[in-house]
């Protein structure tokens, strides 16, 4: 067995020169031998060419891996490609990518070696690629591609077998829709009109366009026809109507693409069209083109109608404009004059200017465009890595090279039966400590076994952070929880799902959210199978402080060790002294501050509980006890202002109430701590479903019981 980016096993491994390499022949095709006789050239002429190898190829098993041979046929690049996935349980992940860019290529009249050095998302002791195809000829079967990951010293590790499966790199499936009243774009002659010298007249059509540049374009037979908006199309109203109207739409990355051939753009009538959801955190699903501006049936206008469809599909694939390439991450080679040069679909007619005197503006562009991408573009629509192509994976602009290993994928395929949900406050305040809720339940009417570890301390469940700036964290937790993970519950499509509550506002990295701004944090739970499930974006929001003191008591819950106190829910640790006496200041002078909530909740915890330490000199453990009135004192009023829905989540408040009880009952008071109980029962019934109420009935009992054989109780 392999790992994606061509590690070996121990067990795999030959042991090559790194001379042999370089096998083959020639580093051109070879069709017939350049020596032959008339006789023999009669006799070659009636042999059949061989079969292109161009195209993509795949692997079975667990670690698969998608190839993309370009060394031959139209438009050649000269370049190998490669995606991998990991197969486990119910569902397929993608794991990486590697691309060959300028690799030898040795042709013989048997096969075909292609080798060179990888560029991978990842790193790898096995840089190398080396390609093996046998050649065939026309009317045989294509024969499969052997893929072998190599040391610089020669040695073999992963080896794949993959067979083809297409004359293009990649497929990608286009459902278009429309207004009512509007006709979409059908085709155009491109010898309607005078063009450049050499470009060869055809039909286009927008998937002949793509297939032109090795993408295979497949028309859904799905399209619907949606009511007009008289006063325009907005943002909002395009991003419903591709969730609403897209029926291959998944909120998911996938090689699906929606256009909508609306009206007109609301308020900007002079916008032609539009990628729509860029601001998204699954981006470049859905685009639109807005007839009224580009309709028209002469040639000037059909042939504008072809580049805007084709223009607009490109940014889907995460293509930029001409001028706009070295914006990206990392920044793209620009064409001629910055670009505006570029004879692209991706750039616009009116802006072309090749410098150096040379005739501008979009008479001049019309008379030297053939109607093709360039070759970078082609580049990245054939070998990018697969996250910066397919639709819904990395955003908008973000180029090849800086590949977000932290940022999860949604499975490819996902026959895993379990659903896992992320879920949190739509917006906290500056200083609040950041708290999700996790819910894993099943959509198998027969019931799906799994484990029940779903906090992320247990690192069976990870949570991924977008911050503000673009950078996307792993929480990691100050503690990590090592489990059993065959600990196995059932989940029924009827019965109780799992949930956890878990603050990730800070970890062995630090504050995840100490910025005001835009997050976007996605949960991931490896399941008792391997399968490896995916919650959908949550995306909420830091806001900036109203007020001085707003600010100042976020900067009093920000600190190092008031961070580490909430992960903790407190401590009397003298390394934390700094923080609890931040966190009473906060209790103390800022008692009426919304935050103060949070600072009472950690003080109380740590309060109800005796806490052990060693002594100065280690010489003994001393025991500090608890402080049952003080923490009664704390917990209460976060219990008040919880119930009436000014305080924490309804998880975190189950259990602060159980520990209010624990209080009650360490000072004494078994009447008060059972009324607390009862409480919390009654306030589980008026909001939650009845499997819910009896979980937390079943907590409340394990609560009483613990409360009764206390000693003192």
């Amino acid at each position: 067995m392999s790992t994606p980016f061509g590690d070996p096993t121990a067990e795999t491994t030959e042991s090559v020169t790194p001379e042999l390499l370089d096998v083959g022949l020639s580093d051109t095709p070879v069709d017939e031998p350049s020596t032959a006789t008339d006789g023999e050239s009669a006799t070659a002429a009636a042999t059949p060419a061989y079969l292109l190898l161009r195209g993509s190829y795949r692997s079975v098993g667990t670690h698969v891996l998608e190839l993309r041979v370009d060394v031959d046929g139209p438009r050649t690049l000269r370049k190998v490609s490669g995606d991998f996935f990991n197969s486990g349980g119910g569902t397929t992940s993608y794991a990486g990518s590697f691309v060959v860019h300028a690799p030898a290529v040795a042709w013989s009249p048997t096969q075909v070696v292609i080798t060179g050095q990888g560029h991978f998302t990842g790193t790898t002791s096995f840089p190398i690629v080396r390609v093996t195809i046998a050649r065939r000829r026309a009317g045989q079967q294509q024969a499969a591609a052997t893929v072998q990951f190599v040391r610089t010293s020669g040695q073999v590790g992963a080896a794949y077998t993959c067979a083809f499966t297409s004359p293009y790199f990649r497929t990608v499936q286009w459902e278009q829709d429309s207004v009512a009243g509007k006709v979409p774009f059908v085709s155009y002659d491109t010898g309607s009109l005078p063009g450049p010298p050499g470009s060869p007249a055809r039909k286009l059509t927008v998937p002949r366009a793509y297939a032109e540049a090795g993408i295979d374009v497949l028309v859904s037979s799905a399209a619907n026809i949606l009511g007009d908006s008289s006063a325009g199309w907005s943002n909002a109203e395009l991003h419903a109507a591709m969730q609403t109207n897209f029926s291959l739409w998944r909120n998911v990355p996938q090689w699906r693409v929606w256009l909508l051939v609306a009206s007109r753009y609301e308020g900007n009538d002079g916008v032609r069209g539009i990628m729509f959801d860029a601001q998204d955190a699954y981006q470049r699903q859905g685009c639109a083109v807005f007839y009224d501006i580009i309709k028209g049936t002469d040639p000037e206008s059909v042939r504008a109608q072809l580049r805007t469809y084709v223009h607009e599909l490109g940014h889907a694939f995460n293509l930029l404009h001409s001028w706009q390439k070295g914006l990206a991450t990392p920044p793209a080679p620009l064409g001629p004059n910055n670009g505006f040069g570029d004879l692209s679909w991706m750039n616009y007619p009116q802006n072309f200017n090749p410098g150096g005197g040379a005739p501008t503006g979009t008479a001049a562009y019309w008379r030297s465009f053939p109607f093709e991408f360039t070759a970078n573009e082609i580049t990245h629509l054939r070998h990018g890595f697969y996250r910066d192509v397919i639709m819904g994976a990395n955003a908008f602009g973000r180029g090849s090279a800086d590949i977000d290993p932290d940022l999860f994928d949604q499975p490819v395929v996902d026959d895993s039966g379990l659903r896992l949900d992320l879920r949190g406050k739509k917006s906290f305040a500056f200083g609040e400590p950041v708290v999700v809720e996790l819910k894993l339940d099943t959509t198998d009417l027969r019931g799906r076994d799994t484990h029940g570890f779903l906090h992320p301390d247990y690192d069976l469940v990870s949570v991924a952070i977008r911050q503000p700036s673009g950078r996307t964290v792993l929480y990691r937790p100050l503690l990590r929880r090592c489990v059993e993970a065959d600990a196995t519950v059932h989940l029924a499509v009827d019965g109780p799902p799992l949930y956890a509550s878990a603050y990730v506002g800070y970890g062995q990295d630090g504050h995840y959210f100490e910025q005001p701004g835009t997050y976007l944090l996605r949960a991931a739970y490896v399941s008792s199978d391997g399968s490896r499930i995916v919650s959908p974006v949550l995306r909420t929001t830091v806001r900036s402080p109203y007020s001085e003191t707003d600010e100042q008591v976020g900067e009093l819950m920000l600190g190092e060790e008031q961070g580490t106190l909430f992960a903790l829910r407190g401590s009397d640790s003298p390394s934390l002294q700094a923080g609890n006496d931040a966190l009473q200041e906060v209790v103390q002078h800022y008692e009426k501050h919304p935050l103060a909530l949070y600072a009472r909740m950690v003080e109380g915890l740590n309060a109800e509980r005796d806490f052990k330490y060693l002594a100065p000199d280690k010489s003994a453990l001393m025991v500090r006890p608890a402080a049952p009135e003080q923490a009664v004192g704390l917990l209460s009023p976060v219990v008040e202002a919880s119930l009436h829905g000014n305080g924490v989540d309804n998880i975190t408040l189950n259990m602060v109430m159980r520990r209010l009880a624990r209080a009650h009952a360490k000072e004494g008071d078994t009447e008060q701590a059972n009324g607390v109980l009862d409480h919390l029962v009654h306030y589980a019934e008026s909001k939650f479903r009845p499997h819910v109420v009896d979980a937390v009935r079943h907590q409340v009992d394990e609560t009483r019981r613990s409360i009764n054989a206390e000693p003192g109780t």
